[in-house]
């Protein structure tokens, strides 16, 4: 097919990433891919499911539609697919959860899972909340258990020797429930840096501890196996532990157990107890989803030489956005049978979005205002309409999702395709490919390093809307240039409006509430969950955190996590990046004169 569009200029970082991670390499004559040649691999291979339920004439339109859409950049749907639509592989799921039993047999079956998974370039979430805590009595052999950090550490060994879908690390989330006995080796067990590297931890908290952690009550530890209680603990020192082992390190998150299964619309298929790797999908054992995003940035017009949101737009992309995603569950094959079956009975995709904090910057509005949150919640609660009207139309079209039958939209008289519709990922290599900034984060830096990204390597980063608005408003270029590359935000540098501060803020500028705020709103119209980092100086106390984890729990959201910049000695993103990032990246979403703000 011949794309309607002309090929975006990327990055150097984005085509750097495009070589590495996803485009193909023919062999024997060593040719690669384009990136155009990648999309209509990707879109040719995901319209064919069309066929199934129309016609050739309807595939290729779609065809045509998937294509534009991804070469625009409006849309990208998650790594896997864009790995792998198209290839022998055939894997285009994001996100697995896997179930772990209290059984040899069943440990070494979920790493056997978690291998293939990883391989095909999936990462994996796991409860270890149904092992027997350490210490206890293996009727089997006469010993005694070592206990779910254990067991962890083999998990997380496995994970180290495996590369996803052969191009990208292997990512893991684990999780523990609050009353689990052995509770408190979990919440330390990212104290030491080099442990658990391929892991992120998250605590399942209850309604009940919570409210206990504030009447300052004792809780109850319960024994697995068995359902008996064996030791009660002050509810505040456990949090405690919790707060002072995030603000160390970053881990562990929370998991709000009861939002989560409040919102699930299959509760008869039992009980949510974990998340994928970063936090926006809880899913059943077994159960995988796809997902893709908007990119915000894109869905904006220009009227009169000011921004507005084209909301035509972004219906428009959100409509086929979902007919894509659930294409894709047609098209995708399953690395193991006990996933396909869960997927297929449930359908759930997560459409989501990146950009938002440069749709923000577009429109004049801070990201630290009412008015962004008041953003947040319009752009989402229009993707998440526009996602359940295309889903319920999918139902009339190709028939309701398998365990639709005893569901909450089988109560109401809603017939869906898709169990769930939208959820909001942290888009962390595809929004780099795409241009923009990740997710519903606020702008890290104005200048950045971003390590490691692939391998060992780092690439530098200088934000091309700032760019783009200092030469354009007649600023200081080179003093401002500068003065961003050594601090990497402008906070600290004299001779710039407060109202220019306001625009640009950044992630360490932004109060712990407003972060929570920008997540809730996002949450209020999203079915599955929210992936965002509450991001804090380095100067944060442990009360900041204390209270970052209990106003999200007080406002409903299904998880949180925080991190204090400079907790851990190799992070991903530090500020500043010197000279080089002026000459590493050009502008990549702006063609000249498209981006006056």
């Amino acid at each position: 097919m011949q794309p309607k569009k002309i090929p975006p200029q990327f990055t150097r970082t984005a085509n750097k990433i495009l070589e590495s991670r996803y485009l193909r390499v023919f062999r024997p004559r060593g040719s690669r891919e384009t990136p155009a040649e990648l999309f209509a691999r990707v879109a040719r291979a995901v319209a064919e499911a069309e066929l199934l339920n129309g016609n050739t004439n309807q595939a290729a339109r779609y065809e045509e539609i998937f294509l534009d859409m991804m070469l625009s950049l409006d849309f990208l749907p998650n790594s896997p697919t864009l790995m792998n639509a198209g290839t022998k592989l055939g894997q285009l799921s994001a996100c697995f959860v896997l179930p772990v039993e209290d059984t040899l047999e069943g440990l070494f079956d979920a790493l056997k899972n978690m291998a293939v998974i990883q391989r095909s370039g999936g990462g994996t979430g796991f409860s270890f909340s149904h092992l027997r805590p350490k210490g206890d009595f293996l009727s089997s052999t006469g010993g005694q258990s070592s206990g779910p950090v254990s067991f962890m550490r083999i998990f997380d060994c496995a994970t180290s020797h495996i590369k996803q879908g052969g191009k990208r690390r292997g990512a893991n989330l684990g999780s523990l429930r609050i009353d689990h006995p052995d509770i408190m080796d979990f919440i330390a067990a990212k104290t030491n840096e080099r442990d658990f590297e391929n892991f992120n931890l998250s605590v399942v908290v209850t309604d009940a501890f919570m409210k206990a952690v504030v009447q300052n009550h004792d809780y109850e530890l319960v024994h697995p196996r068995e359902g008996t209680p064996v030791e009660r603990l002050r509810a505040g020192d456990v949090f405690d532990a919790i707060v002072h082992a995030a603000w160390q390190t970053g881990d562990p998150g929370l998991i709000f157990h009861d939002a989560v299964n409040a919102a699930t619309p299959t509760p008869h298929l039992g009980d949510l107890e974990t998340t994928n790797p970063c936090g926006e999908i809880p899913l059943l054992p077994y159960e995988s989803c796809n997902l893709g995003s908007i990119n915000l940035a894109h869905m904006v017009r220009s009227e009169k030489g000011k921004y507005t949101i084209d909301w035509d737009k972004l219906r428009s992309t959100a409509r086929n956005a979902v007919r894509f995603l659930d294409d894709v569950l047609e098209i995708s094959k399953f690395p193991i049978q006990e996933v396909e079956r869960a997927t297929q009975n449930s359908r759930k995709i997560g459409l989501g979005l990146m950009g938002f904090a440069e749709m923000l910057i577009l429109l004049g509005i801070s990201y630290n205002s009412k008015k962004a949150v008041q953003t947040a919640e319009q752009v989402m609660k229009s993707i998440q309409e526009e996602a359940h009207r295309t889903s319920s139309t999918l139902a009339e079209e190709r028939g309701v999702y398998a365990a639709w039958k005893g569901s909450v939209h089988e109560k109401i008289g809603l017939k869906m395709r898709n169990a769930t519709c939208t959820a909001v990922a942290p888009t962390g290599t595809i929004s780099l490919i795409a241009g923009t900034s990740a997710g519903i984060e606020p702008l890290f830096a104005l200048a950045y390093r971003r390590s490691p990204v692939l391998g060992d390597q780092s690439f530098f980063e200088y934000n091309p809307l700032f760019r783009k608005f200092i030469e354009t408003h007649n600023l200081d270029t080179k003093y401002l240039t500068e003065n961003v590359l050594e601090k990497g935000r402008l906070i600290d540098i004299d001779g710039i409006s407060e109202d220019v501060k306001a625009l640009f803020v950044t992630a360490l500028d932004i109060p712990l509430k407003q972060h929570l705020k920008i997540q809730a709103a996002f949450q209020r119209h999203a079915d599955n969950s929210v992936s965002k980092t509450i991001n804090l100086p380095e100067e944060a106390t442990l009360e900041d955190v204390g209270q970052a984890y209990l106003q999200a729990w007080k406002l409903g959201l299904k998880g949180v996590t925080i991190y204090r910049y400079g907790s851990k000695k190799n992070q991903i993103l530090e500020l500043g990046a010197g000279e080089e990032a002026y000459r590493y990246d050009s502008p990549a979403q702006c063609d000249p004169g498209e981006c006056e703000i």
